[in-house]
């Protein structure tokens, strides 16, 4: 691997994206393309606060990844966030696109410069968790519920079949919320979209459940503040590490219980509303998540979790300012 040279963050201007960019900054790190595709949206506000070389738009940089000689010459990591997110995109071919055909032009450009390459896969991949979230076991029998979470699954399978999946790291990551998802519309966090709607009315809506087994807001998520997220992805970056990774902090919490320590961190009192859940999402509803994270402690990983209730009172923090 080429000692440290020039990092590419894709998906830079993103929630994780431009949480780890400032993770680097913070570690004194300044030498980063960035890679996005800011169109109409605000996202570029996350540009503000980092420091950077370069910025490129993802279709231009592809096209130089593939039609310029010696491009990424100086590149010795890539971190690869972009992609189309949204749990609810019906557009197949645009998520085949965007999410595994970019992904495998810029993993083997990495691999033939040398630069070591980590992808964002997702706990989408593991589905209604049949098979449980355990990231040493096969991934083949995996049954991801959407088609985001299946083309994250593809490129996993690739790299498995292609004898390339040692060479490269992926990271499944679980419920990331934090500041800089205000562009992410309805693919907003419920802390944000929470805080909101309680700044506003007083309440916040939860969906009902449909399970016996889970009473109303007891559907359970492992909550990862975004600042944790970045941690472990840079720490990855610079490891000796390979293969795939859950990243989540092992703890399975209700809506409830993240709903409470949003009124605690906003001073408002508890007031929960359960709403109908939309038809197109009952089939395709996770009522439970929980990474294992036996690997990612094995690995190396030592800096911790923050709790649920500490990591929404610094969102909140962060959103008053």
């Amino acid at each position: 691997m080429k000692k440290h040279s020039t990092i590419v963050v894709t998906g830079g201007a993103g929630l994780i994206g431009s949480a780890c960019v400032e993770e680097l900054n913070q570690r004194g790190i300044d030498k980063i393309w960035i890679v996005d595709n800011l169109g109409q949206s605000e996202k570029w506000k996350n540009l503000t606060r980092l420091s950077y070389v370069d910025y490129f738009e993802k279709e231009d940089f592809i096209e130089r990844v593939i039609h310029e000689d010696g491009f990424l010459n100086s590149v010795s990591h890539i971190l690869h966030l972009g992609a189309c997110s949204s749990t609810t995109e019906k557009d197949a071919s645009y998520l085949i696109s965007n999410n595994y055909e970019y992904t495998k032009i810029l993993c083997h450009a990495a691999l033939q410069n040398d630069a070591k390459f980590v992808y964002a896969s997702s706990a989408a991949t593991y589905g209604e968790g049949e098979e449980g979230y355990d990231d040493n076991s096969p991934i083949q029998n995996l049954k991801p519920l959407n088609m985001y979470g299946y083309s994250k699954h593809m490129f996993d399978l690739y790299a498995l079949k292609e004898g390339i999946s040692e060479r490269i790291v992926g990271l499944k990551y679980f419920n990331v919320f934090g500041f800089g998802e205000a562009h992410k519309a309805e693919m907003r966090s419920l802390v944000l979209k929470g805080y909101e709607q309680i700044f506003e009315t007083g309440k916040l809506n939860l969906f009902k459940s449909y399970r016996n087994e889970y009473k109303d807001g007891e559907q359970m998520r492992d909550f990862l503040y975004v600042k944790d997220a970045a941690k472990m992805s840079i720490f990855f970056l610079f490891n000796d590490k390979f293969g795939l990774y859950n990243l989540g902090r092992g703890v399975a919490e209700t809506w409830n219980t993240l709903a409470k320590a949003l009124f605690e961190a906003m001073h408002k009192p508890v007031s929960i509303e359960y709403i109908a859940m939309p038809e197109h999402l009952k089939a395709k509803y996770q009522y439970y998540t929980c990474a294992t994270t036996d690997k990612l402690i094995k690995a190396g990983y030592s800096d911790g979790f923050t709790s649920i209730q500490d990591a929404v009172a610094d969102y909140v923090r962060l959103l008053k300012n």
